[in-house]
């Protein structure tokens, strides 16, 4: 008779114990502020998709719905001064950073009201004077990028961070490796997000990836790393202190792996048949980012209901009026082509 061996990938993964973060402890003010945020991202998303189907937006469009605690707990831990990149699903990114919703919805619309000028879309959006240093098409091509941010920081002698988002897909693309190294090497005040939602553009991180922990992904450059859950805003936010604290510290890079979720496909034109409609329904049911914190809220008589529908009436109509001027802007002018080509 002969014994069935564990893979060896699972008996690895089976000795090693992830580090869980703190709760953040947050005041009523931040955990209302955390609630609207998440709330704007996703009622902005879902106008989005609408407005997607009803071709008034083209080309690509990457929906952050499902991951909104991520971004959130996030940017709530960082300063002025501080720097964020990101890839293609970055509308999210841009609202937690403080950017007008207008302006972004112009530019998925390709608006010159737009915070690219209407050239940029959905998947290339700009706003440095938020610390918002774009939405990039080429998986992981902004992870070097938001090294080098870090390294403008530090040239400059100031106390400020990068923070580079990237996705489960792009984890394993060799440049974010190149970066890893050169991080660590030069001790680099950057924190590497991975928003691994699981699937990348529709491959299970469980058959596309060797090391399924992408935390341990900076191990053998001496980058310290940790798994979070990215569906909680107050596990994200406590990660995030501690990794920001890091790094100001002059200790060099960290990775922090948000196991996160997305609701809708990889991109609008995705149907995500590679899941079943049971474990969506699971995820949202049981680990929504939303649900957590209006919990919360209620339980502890922050807020009551009739509160949460008037702030949510408040985001619709705010999401509302940025898709009426998306809608009316006009197109940007021809001689746009040859403007901001190079800086």
């Amino acid at each position: 008779m002969t014994t069935k061996k564990t893979p060896a990938k699972s008996a690895a993964a089976s000795k090693r114990r992830v580090t869980k973060p703190a709760i953040y402890d947050a005041s009523n003010e931040e955990l209302i502020s955390f609630y609207r945020t998440m709330l704007l991202i996703r009622r902005f998303e879902e106008k989005a998709g609408q407005m997607y189907g009803m071709g008034l937006i083209g080309g690509f469009c990457h929906l952050y719905i499902g991951q909104e605690a991520v971004v959130v707990g996030i940017q709530s831990a960082l300063k002025e001064g501080d720097s964020m990149i990101t890839g293609y699903r970055e509308h999210g990114h841009m609202l937690a950073a403080g950017c007008d919703a207008k302006s972004i919805m112009a530019e998925l619309t390709g608006r010159s009201g737009g915070c690219s000028r209407g050239k940029g879309g959905s998947m290339h959006m700009f706003d440095p004077e938020k610390g918002f240093y774009g939405g990039h098409g080429i998986v992981g091509a902004q992870v070097s990028l938001g090294t080098g941010l870090a390294f403008a920081a530090k040239y400059r002698k100031t106390d400020n961070i990068s923070v580079a988002y990237f996705g489960d897909g792009a984890a394993n693309q060799g440049q974010v490796y190149e970066s890893f190294n050169m991080a660590r090497l030069w001790n680099l005040p950057v924190v590497y997000i991975i928003e691994n939602n699981q699937y990348a553009m529709g491959t299970s991180v469980n058959r596309s990836s060797s090391e399924i922990e992408l935390f341990r992904r900076g191990e053998s450059f001496r980058i310290p790393g940790k798994q979070v859950d990215g569906m909680n805003v107050l596990a994200v936010r406590a990660a995030m202190d501690d990794a920001v604290k890091h790094c100001r510290d002059g200790n060099g890079p960290f990775i922090l792996e948000m196991k996160t979720y997305r609701y809708r496909g990889h991109s609008m034109s995705d149907p995500a048949k590679y899941r079943s409609k049971e474990e969506v329904q699971k995820m949202r049911a049981e680990h929504d980012a939303l649900e957590q914190v209006k919990k919360i809220l209620l339980d502890s008589a922050i807020m009551d209901e009739a509160a949460l529908k008037d702030m949510d009436k408040e985001v619709k109509a705010l999401v509302a009026d940025a898709a009426s001027f998306a809608q009316e802007c006009p197109e940007p002018d021809l001689s746009e082509l040859y403007t901001d080509v190079l800086a």
